[in-house]
């Protein structure tokens, strides 16, 4: 804080929160405790980067007014988030019953011999506040479905395996039944093999295969 014999200002530095493309804002305090109207001007060396509402005023007889400083989006982050910018506040007194209406350039001129108090106050940038990450519940939240789907995953191969067991016995049970039948045929054909029964083992190695292949 900084006390004049007119005005005491808070804070002295214009400590913005800096986010790309974001318009960040920050408050001064104006605290007038003499019994004089005093007017007030605040000026900037980057007027096209910032905002101050109000940039003139009157602060009454033992009262404050508060000062709001804007800073435009930024495309770029300074190196360092090191700033340069500065601000002057100036302040005045200023006629009894005086309005911002009332304020002049000429009034804060310190050769026509009006007696002008002076503020500088610096610009500097912080970084954001981190929230927490929900990363490390996102993981855990994300596991269980993977748990489920590899257990989903075992119990359809078991699933599937009992199945392709229960078709092999079948076939074997066929296969019993079908043998004197493929020997008869064997033995009119002069002892040759049976093209079924070619088809048929190559299924059968192509099952079992697969059915090892999961398991």
């Amino acid at each position: 804080m900084s006390t004049g014999d007119l005005l005491s200002i808070d804070p002295l530095e214009l400590k913005f929160p800096f986010e790309l493309r974001k318009q960040i804002s920050c408050s001064l305090q104006l605290s007038n405790k003499t019994d004089n109207y005093v007017a007030f001007k605040v000026k900037t060396t980057n007027p096209k980067k910032y905002c101050v509402r109000p940039n003139t005023g009157i602060v009454l007889p033992r009262s404050t007014c508060d000062v709001i400083v804007t800073m435009q989006a930024q495309k770029e982050a300074p190196p360092d988030l090191q700033c340069r910018d500065k601000f002057l506040l100036q302040s005045v007194k200023a006629n009894d019953g005086a309005s911002p209406k009332d304020i002049t350039a000429e009034m804060f001129n310190k050769e026509a011999g009006h007696v002008v108090e002076e503020c500088k106050l610096r610009v500097v940038y912080v970084s954001p506040p981190q929230l927490p990450s929900p990363v490390h519940e996102g993981s855990e939240e994300g596991s269980s479905p993977r748990g489920s789907v590899s257990d989903n995953g075992h119990a359809n191969a078991a699933e599937f395996t009992n199945a392709a067991r229960a078709f092999t016995e079948q076939l074997e049970a066929q296969d019993k039944s079908s043998e004197e039948l493929l020997r008869r045929e064997g033995s009119k054909s002069g002892g040759g093999v049976s093209f079924l029964f070619v088809i048929f083992i190559g299924l059968l190695g192509i099952i079992m295969g697969y059915i090892m292949k999961i398991s």
